[in-house]
């Protein structure tokens, strides 16, 4: 296993996106991650990355070549790439966590006619895997694109008090080149780039009686 822990020199460049939800109880206990499987299309060996926040609200996941694309140039399993992670989080005792808060985001160029979309669902090892929340861009696109899935703090599922879960964390990426001009490339990315982390989830932390 790969161990993730908030690296200084890339910490500082993060900037959180809110307020985490429970900010009382954070724990002041180093929280560390352990990535245990890493499989799919979108993110193969060594493209990415799972990296905690330094203040144990959050953590990134850095992938650096998940691109769908279709059109010129787009091979026929182009259109759609995906990533399965499975990471052991590795708590404090007497704190379990849920997450409140999911970020996403990356670059779309899509031709007119086309379109892109998004999936992701999160979910401890055990649970059935259907809280699946998916997100549509029609084209013309030509820019950054930011998604952000919130739960509200009753509804957050958060790992059973002493046992061990992992946490699944599911994404894909799909390009469907539709009526656009057959002679151009449309294409997602979900990424990190010029010092941004496009990918963040939030903590909501719980004390456990």
């Amino acid at each position: 296993m790969r161990k993730a822990t908030a690296a200084a020199g890339l910490a500082v460049l993060f900037t959180l996106s809110s307020t985490p939800a429970n900010a009382d109880v954070i724990p002041s206990e180093r929280v560390t991650i352990d990535v245990v499987t890493i499989n799919g299309s979108g993110c193969r060996q060594g493209t990415a990355e799972v990296v905690v926040a330094p203040d144990n609200t959050s953590f990134w996941v850095l992938y650096s070549d998940y691109l769908a694309q279709a059109g010129k140039g787009a091979g026929a399993t182009d259109f759609r790439k995906n990533c399965q992670l499975n990471l052991q989080i590795n708590i404090p005792q007497g704190f379990t966590y849920g997450i409140a808060e999911a970020t996403y985001g990356g670059f779309a160029h899509l031709e007119r006619g086309a379109t892109g979309h998004q999936w992701v669902n999160y979910y401890f090892q055990g649970q059935s895997a259907n809280n699946q929340k998916k997100h549509t861009f029609t084209g013309p696109v030509d820019d950054n694109w930011r998604v952000t899935h919130r739960t509200e703090f009753a509804d957050i599922v958060y790992a059973p008090c002493g046992e061990k879960r992992n946490l699944n964390v599911n994404s894909a990426l799909r390009v469907d080149k539709g009526s656009a001009d057959p002679n151009a490339n449309s294409f997602m990315t979900m990424d990190y780039a010029r010092g941004e982390v496009r990918t963040l989830f939030q903590f909501s932390w719980k004390r456990c009686d």
